[in-house]
């Protein structure tokens, strides 16, 4: 290897590292303010419920597609809501195309029996996916908020009353709550997945909302005030997070967050690692395509200080940081002979400790956010050791496929909304193997994982006629992580 090839990976390298680092920073800065927090939501002024004129008209959007397995399920908890008939209006947007079709009207008209104001909305195409739906709903929604849910989410009968309150305040466009969790421990994969939504939604939602800092409405478990919908520019179909993206554009507009860590909505998570792919995809090609949407008017924005932008950027670049973790993994091998090659190079490979580092301080801030969930016992730590360095692990599976999906987003290039299936899956009895919703074919990275499961093999292979052990852990972590997300992705067909 040329000198001038090292120098470029070290380049590249030392780049992704630095990148890292300022990402754990962040979120290390994130943690002191969850930690620091002196807001309280009862300080926030609120309606008074016990009086009808302070009760505002709520609209509860359902936008549902293919959701035979679920609906039922969602509509019959919906219908349970504790909520003034006379001031609840519910939407289930149907862009099914399937019999679910017919079930669903079946169940609405039996609750419209009831005094239920439920209404069936049909499109005629899915123009704008999600997005389009909601804002064809909003078009003829009664309510001045607007609740919405989707269909894998089951919130307590009481859920207005303690979120709707907050609208008191003119300013706020938006009140989100915790995703709660009703598989969490389900599976290896459903507890992974829990562990890192978790952390979004204690240190980062929490984190930025005590400091007045961007935050999002995360697509379902929150409620928007119409107004601010409208004066946002609704609802927009250009991304796959349509979500984040019209978030960024309220905020923009000076409109108010609030985000209730206190209020849990239970949801279930994806059994099956061909469902946690599409959702991981969706996710992290919406972030980078709000990434360039956004980052520009916030950088430009004048009414937002320093610190609300650096926490922004980094906001929009959160899915960006798979793509630096796959650079660092992939270069590693490269540059552990780089070091035992060029010896006077030797000092440049002080960048590697930015990795320990950063993992360090995720591991902090991640302990702080389990243990307000389950609790600081030494048992828990534990089990926290051995979580975070599975999701770890198996997040180092993922670059790949998530970096895929980065690149798309970054470039430019549109793809469809794939909805993630959903099983009705509640215990360790249930079964997910039948569901129809299911992808039956491959991912073609799948045959990139396996080959990239056999190139850090070869990267401990590396440690021992080099003697440099120094990357041997990290090299375990990436074999055991992309050899989980390739064999469960090879025995979890439908």
């Amino acid at each position: 290897m040329s000198l001038t090839i090292s120098y470029l990976i070290i380049a590249i390298y030392s780049t992704a590292l630095i990148l890292i680092f300022f990402y754990s920073l962040a979120q290390l800065n994130l943690l002191v303010n969850y930690l620091g927090q002196k807001r309280r939501n009862a300080e926030a002024p609120r309606f008074n419920l016990l009086d009808p004129k302070e009760i505002p008209t709520v609209t509860i959007q359902l936008p549902i597609y293919n959701e035979e397995y679920v609906v039922e399920r969602l509509l019959d908890n919906i219908a349970k809501i504790e909520y003034p008939k006379s001031k609840l209006e519910i939407q289930v947007l149907d862009d099914s195309t399937d019999d679910s079709v017919l079930e669903t009207a079946k169940r609405i008209d039996a609750f419209s029996e009831t005094g239920l104001d439920i209404k069936h909305i049909r499109r005629t195409n899915r123009e704008g996916f999600k997005a389009g739906a909601l804002k064809e709903g909003l078009t003829v929604a009664k309510g001045d908020f607007i609740a919405i849910f989707d269909a894998d989410f089951l919130p307590d009968s009481d859920w207005l009353k303690k979120t709707v309150l907050y609208f008191k305040d003119e300013e706020i466009g938006v009140v989100q709550t915790r995703w709660g969790h009703i598989n969490r421990e389900y599976s290896t994969l459903t507890r992974i997945q829990a562990f890192a939504l978790d952390a979004h939604f204690t240190l980062e939602q929490a984190g930025r909302n005590a400091k007045g800092h961007f935050i999002n409405f995360n697509g379902t478990a929150g409620i928007w005030r119409k107004e601010c919908i409208l004066d946002a520019g609704n609802w927009e179909g250009d991304t796959l997070t349509e979500d984040l993206d019209l978030s960024y554009r309220a905020q923009l507009k000076n409109w108010k967050f609030k985000y209730l860590e206190d209020v849990e909505t239970p949801a279930e998570l994806p059994v099956v690692i061909s469902a946690a792919r599409s959702q991981q995809f969706r996710w992290n090609k919406g972030g980078a395509e709000n990434f360039r949407k956004s980052v520009w008017s916030v950088i430009s924005a004048k009414n937002i200080p320093l610190k609300t932008k650096f926490h922004g950027v980094m906001h929009l670049l959160n899915s960006s940081m798979f793509l630096c973790v796959f650079i660092v993994a992939v270069l590693s091998i490269p540059m552990l002979y780089i070091k035992n090659s060029f010896g006077h190079l030797g000092w440049i490979f002080e960048v590697t400790s930015f990795f320990i580092v950063s993992t360090i301080i995720l591991f902090i801030c991640y302990w702080f956010t389990y243990k307000s969930i389950q609790g600081s016992s030494f048992d828990n730590f534990v089990d926290y050791i051995k979580l975070f360095f599975t999701f770890f692990s198996v997040a180092l599976g993922f670059s790949l496929h998530n970096s895929m999906a980065v690149i798309e987003g970054h470039m430019g290039k549109r793809s469809e909304f794939v909805r993630t299936p959903k099983f009705n899956i509640n215990n360790l009895s249930d079964s997910w193997k039948g569901n129809k919703y299911l992808a039956t074919k491959m991912s073609p990275n799948m045959i990139i994982e396996f080959a990239l499961m056999v190139y850090f093999l070869f990267g401990m292979y590396s440690a021992i006629p080099l003697n440099d052990f120094g990357l041997f852990p990290f090299h375990l972590m990436l074999f055991l992580g992309f050899g989980f997300v390739f064999f469960k992705s090879l025995i979890a067909k439908a």
